[in-house]
């Protein structure tokens, strides 16, 4: 491990220093194991956060009842080692090369990790393709991330949804993902674009059925559902 970044409040970025990483695909993650003195093991996966061909990172949200991220957000200090195991995962990632005409991201709270590796490597390949990122989150200052996505690449549209708390003059969406806003800000599914949904699993099948609904192919909807709850 070489640093670890601040996201905030409960959320860190940390990049790892590995000698013999073999490469990874925009979308994967990789398994963290901790073993602690007497013998006992954790292991979680959490999503990668770089684009291929950067130093790998994860970023990951403190859960008050976790086994694992309480000790990478607030007990890891550069130059501690932890094994990791991967890359893993072939179904819900970007290669950059799909024909799409747009490219629609759908992120819960912490759900928004992998869709920066995609980010990043869209710009790093040079593509087009158009994106928009609609980001589910508790309040302004639980958005991950934040300065990152407001100076995102031409192309790239941001639209946030705060569930919980707004700031004063806050004049952007308030709802929880439904149809309704899907409806709003989804590309039509007549224009046959590829959708990625990641966060927790009853705020993505929400999403996933109403895209349905709206049109999209249900191959075209890539669903990803892990740990952390990071919108309600």
């Amino acid at each position: 491990m070489t640093t670890v970044t601040a996201e905030t409040a409960s959320v860190r970025t940390i990049a790892l220093g590995l000698d013999d990483w073999p490469g990874h695909q925009a979308g994967q993650h990789l398994d963290v194991r901790l073993t602690a003195d007497d013998g006992y093991v954790a292991e979680r996966s959490y999503s990668i956060a770089s684009a291929p061909g950067e130093p790998v990172a994860i970023t990951v949200e403190r859960l008050d009842d976790g086994e694992v991220s309480p000790y990478l957000t607030e007990e890891l200090r550069p130059g501690d080692q932890i094994e990791i195991r991967g890359p893993i995962g072939g179904y819900f990632i970007w290669p950059g090369n799909d024909p799409a005409a747009a490219l629609l991201l759908v992120a819960g709270g912490s759900g928004v990790v992998p869709f920066r590796s995609m980010l990043r490597h869209r710009h790093s390949i040079g593509s087009t393709v158009p994106v928009r990122l609609l980001y589910s989150a508790r309040s302004l200052p639980d958005v991950i991330y934040r300065a990152e996505l407001e100076g995102a690449a031409s192309g790239v549209e941001i639209i946030y949804t705060l569930t919980r708390q707004q700031s004063p003059g806050w004049a952007g969406h308030a709802d929880r993902v439904g149809p309704a806003l899907l409806a709003e800000v989804a590309w039509p599914g007549s224009t046959e674009p590829l959708a990625y949904v990641c966060g927790p699993t009853p705020f993505v099948e929400t999403v996933a059925s109403g895209l349905v609904e709206l049109g999209y192919p249900a191959h075209r909807v890539r669903t990803e559902r892990y740990g952390g709850t990071g919108v309600s």
